[in-house]
């Protein structure tokens, strides 16, 4: 194929990521007689239609714009707010709405795809909105502060469908203080890219977030009161859900209709015929995105239309390019829910095996597709954990290289590496980058972190899924040549965790917008959000629904309670040291059997309750506060419980206090922040009955004081403490732990627990002594302030809640909520005990609620 003669005109109708992308890559190559000419209709310059959601989170338009540089390269004529109403193939123009006539050599259809709405009656009611486009989501926002200053409450919404859409939707009607139910017609959310487990799974997630799930659940009708604004709706089985806004995501159409009046060739079911080249029936005119048919489908995702874009660049200028097929590979983008699904993640492929492993406790439900010889990798779903995402996709279609438990299992959070990928590995789907590619970047263009590789390939650069493994690639190349990947916490700050630390404090920002508008770029990621949440927390030491912080907090953070497996929540007040009264036991007692919660005795010598319903859990901290209770913060990443045994009091071998200095540093710790989760134990004799070597701080009591431990906890990879300090007084231990916590919160890694810290610092048990009790480092003073703020500043979470309103606004499931169970709901008694289902009854529904489990299926 010869490139196009001087002078070429190429027109393109529409203006959103795909055209953006199309002239960013035809004009990178393309001469200087090249001409473009864009028209889109909305008015305003090319954005970030995936990041949407972001706009709830704070981002206004201009932070969502795409790249501008490319339209204004002088060869670019962008004719914005004007729509094209007709194509004259035979004179090779198009006409706009304005009555103007643009002539081309190459015609490129980019008009996308227009949202769907159920042809259900009231579905144009005052109220009623589709989720596509930023006019779409300002007219939501405005009319969500309309109505609610009108109706001076709280409003509730309904999003119909289930899918990547609808999910998001629903967590920016949540960020708007909307309570939201999701109602999708088949029986599990996300049904086009997770199987039934998954599903399940994912529907427990969401539903611990606040937002209430139907299912199997029809739309007939938008009821609609005298004004035609919105009151609810009703379904098929004649059921009705009160509602003041209803948001459709039933999916979208393309908008081929300038196509059809043509006269080009337009599928029975939607959309302009291409070939693999991206060409029309008429050579002249290209389509791409979501306008464009191929192989008989039209796909609503961007990363396909990417792809679309760089092949029809390339035949315009005379390479012999292919569209390889849709890459159906998907991540929900919701802050707080994991989930992601790759490949053939239905195992349609004969013979086919899978590769499942499941917690239910935690939330997780992996599964791997493998070949029927188990070594090549066919597809995968991941929820609750996609962490692996990045790593596997490329894999689809070749060795999976190793074992794959190995890639479900993690050990300390981290996917198992299982070797390099082969240079031909799709890395970034979005943009087309293989593995190589990226190797090439950095061996030969010198590329030395992600943002330069990024800059140079485009990797990374649309939905960001893949910058782990562009991560892990960079880091591979620049240890082959000796040098050294960056520490940048992710893509959107270039500090590591303990140098945006020390930036916050020193800088004395309070709120993440301000931290990434100086230190940062870009709207932040589910990596930094939630790190920034912890460092402004101890550095801050405002409540954690506060302000936009708030939007920043983990999934437990956001309602201060742990979610459980069946959607419920656990409640755990602190009980410092293990030592109760008679009193608070019969407080704790009449609570767990007024709301029908199953109580357990914990490890860390307090008591969960287990089955709170989300509305239930102010109502329960009520009677607990009042009791005189407080948060456990068994829900964060901060201290849990000092465990301690009865030591002198009782114990005829104790030779120390271990009660009461277990209760005196747990209320002294109480509330601390940190970047993982820390727990202590209180000896009072070498016997250790309260297993302190197991803790991140340990003490244990002698007759010449109190030795201290370090380092030492569970988790994947257990490791016993190391002894750090012999026969410390109150006062020196006190000193020595307080040092020992602030330094580990003042330069871990996000998420690294003490034990790897600990392993990781230079100089060992030595340097850590001398930093601790030496002040080599010359910050003592700091981190003793540090620790005496947050001892002077702490308040209970749960009390400032009951006491503000607007926070307990969060804690409304949908409007009206009934105060009784679910009806529906079946509870069996167990030991005693009230209990969810029974195992037969959650099998039959499809969720497993075993222990963790392992399985392969033919």
């Amino acid at each position: 194929m010869s490139t196009e003669g001087a002078g070429t005109h190429v027109a393109v109708v529409g203006a959103g990521m795909v055209a953006h992308r199309f002239v960013e890559s035809l004009l990178s190559r393309a001469g200087a007689d090249w001409r473009v000419t864009v028209i889109g209709e909305e008015g305003r310059h090319p954005y970030d239609r995936v990041g949407l959601t972001g706009y709830f989170a704070g981002a206004d338009a201009d932070a969502l714009s795409l790249d501008r540089s490319v339209f204004a390269d002088p060869r670019v004529r962008f004719v914005d707010g004007e729509a094209v109403t007709s194509i004259d193939l035979e004179q090779a123009s198009v006409t706009t709405s304005t009555g103007a006539r643009i002539e081309w050599d190459r015609l490129v259809m980019a008009t996308g795809s227009y949202a769907a709405r159920p042809p259900v009656e009231g579905a144009d009611a005052d109220g009623c909105f589709v989720y596509r486009t930023l006019t779409d989501v300002e007219s939501l926002r405005a009319f969500v502060e309309r109505r609610s200053a009108e109706l001076d409450r709280p409003l509730a919404g309904t999003v119909i469908g289930g899918g990547l859409l609808g999910l998001e939707a629903a967590g920016a009607l949540q960020g708007l203080g909307v309570a939201c139910t999701v109602v999708q017609s088949s029986d599990r959310l996300m049904s086009t890219q997770l199987d039934v487990s998954g599903g399940n799974t994912l529907r427990r997630l969401i539903e611990a977030r606040g937002i209430r799930v139907r299912t199997g659940s029809i739309t007939t009708r938008v009821e609609r009161d005298e004004y035609s604004r919105v009151e609810g709706i009703v379904l098929r089985d004649g059921s009705r859900e009160s509602a003041d806004l209803v948001i459709f995501t039933v999916g979208v159409r393309p908008r081929d209709e300038l196509a059809r009046v043509a006269g080009l060739q337009v599928h029975e079911r939607q959309g302009v015929v291409i070939d693999d080249g991206c060409q029309t029936s008429d050579p002249r005119v290209y389509a791409i995105g979501e306008v464009a048919n191929y192989a008989g489908a039209c796909v609503g995702l961007v990363a396909p239309g990417y792809a679309m874009a760089e092949v029809a660049a390339s035949r315009l200028l005379g390479a012999d390019a292919s569209f390889p097929g849709y890459d159906l590979s998907t991540k929900l983008k919701l802050n707080g829910v994991d989930v992601a699904s790759f490949g053939d993640a239905f195992a349609t492929t004969p013979g086919a095996l899978d590769v499942v492993y499941t917690d239910p406790v935690a939330g997780v439900y992996k599964k791997l597709v493998l070949s029927d010889d188990a070594k090549t990798l066919l597809g995968g779903i991941l929820v609750g954990d996609a962490s692996a995402y990045g790593s596997l996709r490329p894999l689809v279609g070749g060795p999976l290289g190793g074992d794959p438990s190995a890639y479900l299992i993690p050990a300390d959070g981290v996917a198992a590496p299982t070797g390099e990928l082969p240079d031909t590995a799709l890395v970034c789907s979005c943009n087309g980058v293989t593995a190589g590619t990226i190797r090439h970047a950095v061996g030969a263009e010198g590329c030395r972190d992600v943002a330069s590789v990024k800059t140079c390939t485009r990797a990374g650069a649309a939905c960001g899924s893949c910058v782990s493994m562009i991560k892990s690639i960079v880091g591979s190349e620049l240890a082959k040549s000796g040098a050294t990947l960056s520490t940048a916490l992710c893509e959107h700050f270039d500090f590591s965790r303990r140098q945006l630390f020390d930036a916050v404090r020193v800088s004395g920002l309070r709120t993440f917008s301000a931290v990434i508008e100086r230190f940062g770029t870009g709207r932040g990621c589910d990596i930094c959000k939630p790190a920034l949440a912890s460092i402004l927390s101890t550095l801050v030491g405002a409540h954690v629904l506060d302000g936009e912080n708030a939007t920043l907090q983990d999934t437990n953070d956001h309602v201060m309670a742990n979610l459980q497996k069946d959607g419920s929540y656990s409640v755990v007040p602190r009980i410092p040291g293990g030592e109760i009264t008679p009193e608070g036991l019969l407080v704790i007692g009449q609570v767990a059997k007024d709301f029908g919660l199953y109580t357990k005795i914990t490890g860390g010598q307090r008591i969960d309750m287990f089955g709170a319903r989300l509305e239930q859990l102010p109502d329960v901290w009520k009677r607990l506060v009042d009791a005189g209770f407080e948060s456990g913060h068994a829900y964060g990443k901060s201290l849990r419980t000092v465990k301690s045994c009865v030591g002198s009091t009782w114990c005829r071998y104790g030779v120390q206090d271990a009660v009461g200095m277990a209760v005196h540093l747990e209320l002294r710790y109480r509330g601390l922040r940190s970047p993982h989760k820390i727990k202590l134990g209180v000896s009072g004799c070498a016997r250790e009955c309260a297993e302190a070597r197991g803790k991140d701080v340990g003490v244990i009591a002698t007759e010449a004081g109190w030795n201290m431990y370090v380092g030492g906890n569970g988790g994947f990879t257990p490791r016993h403490a190391v002894l750090f300090a012999e026969g410390l007084n109150d006062e020196q231990l006190l000193t020595a732990i307080d040092r020992f916590l602030m330094y580990y919160i003042f330069t871990a890694d996000r998420l690294q627990r003490t034990a790897p810290w600990f392993q990781d610092l230079d100089g060992g048990i030595d340097e850590l002594r001398a930093v601790i009790f030496d002040d080599r480092l010359g910050i003592c003073a700091d981190l003793d302030a540090a620790m005496a703020s947050h001892v002077d500043n702490y308040e209970d979470e749960w009390k400032a809640t009951l006491e503000d309103p607007e926070k307990l606004r969060r804690f409304a499931s949908f409007v009206n909520a009934p105060t009784t169970p679910d009806p529906s709901l079946a509870y069996t008694a167990e030991r005693g005990q009230p209990r969810p289902a029974t195992r037969e009854e959650r099998a039959d529904s499809g969720v497993l609620i075993a222990g963790t489990t392992l399985e392969v299926r033919r």
